[in-house]
């Protein structure tokens, strides 16, 4: 029988090692899978590669994990914001390493480590610092940028439902990066609000398909650490 149901956050994130490269959802703190991070931050992994949108928010989520000292490189498209302390402070000091990609080309090489593609041309970036060192080509009269696709060894991430096969479905905005997330990396952990029977989620509203899932816990009550703070 086929259960990918875990227990709690704390033993879905136990054999994410050192030097591990981590994908976490959300979209702010929009689908952030608070309960996985704080598991992760207390299982104590570090020198980690965290692939996100934004390099977090207040004192919480991806901003906790720069805080702990537990990230070595930051790989997003919007690091500075008005409480993105931790990073802004980590990155004056030397401490964390910093690979700016524009939100469109975010999401699109996660999407081809997903899709099993080689490489993808974009124009986003053309002519511009991020475009230094980089093959480009003109396609239809238009200048690309030739740009690699983003994958890692486990995601985060937060959904509405799940079932034990790991069928995933979302709730409006929190969806964001998670349906990607869970494609390009080698072991995705949904956190959902509900794990419900088998059969119970219709095939036709399925986002993501519990193949690309490796692991459901439920967390009934999450924190939202964004009201809380």
């Amino acid at each position: 029988m086929i259960d990918k149901s875990i227990t709690s956050a704390e033993e879905a994130v136990a054999d994410i090692l050192d030097g591990a490269s981590v994908m976490i959802g959300g979209f702010g703190t929009a689908g952030m899978p608070d309960q996985l991070i704080d598991a992760l931050i207390a299982h104590g992994a570090g020198d980690l590669t965290i692939i996100n949108n934004n390099a977090g928010n207040g004192e919480a989520g991806v901003a906790a994990l720069i805080e702990a000292g537990r990230v070595k490189k930051i790989i997003c498209s919007f690091p500075r914001q008005s409480d993105s302390h931790h990073f802004d402070a980590a990155y004056r000091a030397g401490q964390i390493e910093l690979e700016l990609v524009p939100q469109g080309n975010l999401a699109a090489r996660i999407q081809a480590a997903g899709a099993g593609l080689g490489a993808i041309f974009t124009p986003t970036g053309y002519g511009t610092q991020l475009a230094e060192g980089k093959e480009t080509r003109q396609i239809d009269g238009v200048h690309h940028v030739l740009e690699y696709p983003i994958k890692a060894d486990f995601a985060l991430i937060k959904a509405y439902k799940g079932d034990r096969w790991g069928n995933l479905i979302y709730r409006k905005t929190a969806r964001n990066f998670g349906p990607i997330m869970a494609m390009a990396a080698t072991t995705t952990i949904a956190q959902v609000s509900e794990i419900v029977e088998l059969g119970a989620i219709d095939p036709e509203i399925v986002v993501t398909p519990g193949i690309f899932v490796q692991r459901v816990v439920e967390i009934a009550s999450p924190t939202n650490h964004a009201l809380a703070a």
